[in-house]
């Protein structure tokens, strides 16, 4: 009976370690996940920090042209084309770029799709409504 016993809570032990371990697991995941989102004040700050940044805007070339305007050196790829013309990004396959457009919505769904394809990105939130908003403060 007492080896009984102690081959059961032999057994608990080790699954609760396991258990531990895979939560552990997902949670490292989770955050790298969530980190795939930042603001326009921390992308002006990387900005400052690093002149050789590279930027995706993915609106349409009217809309870069337009009353918002555009970031100066952004990669224009409008998120419709944007899985078409995937090639001309694989020279950035390697280092972290960030993606934008007018309010963050097409810049999550290419963030996605480039996500999807192997691209390390990041998704700035707001868009360039909220870049325009905090340049005028």
């Amino acid at each position: 009976m007492f080896k009984i016993k102690n081959i059961i809570l032999l057994f608990v032990v080790i699954n609760l370690t396991a258990m531990v371990g895979f939560a552990q697991q997902a949670k490292t995941k989770t955050a790298k996940v969530e980190k795939r989102n930042i603001t326009v004040e921390e992308l002006v700050q990387l900005m400052k920090a690093d002149s050789n940044l590279t930027l995706l805007d993915v609106r349409t070339p009217p809309e870069l042209n337009g009353p918002l305007g555009h970031i100066n050196g952004v990669i224009n790829i409008p998120v419709q084309v944007l899985e078409k013309r995937l090639d001309e990004l694989n020279k950035y396959k390697d280092k972290k770029f960030y993606v934008i457009c007018r309010s963050g919505h097409r810049s999550g769904i290419a963030t996605k799709i480039l996500l999807k394809h192997g691209f390390n990105v990041v998704n700035v939130m707001g868009g360039m409504i909220a870049y325009n908003k905090l340049k005028k403060h």
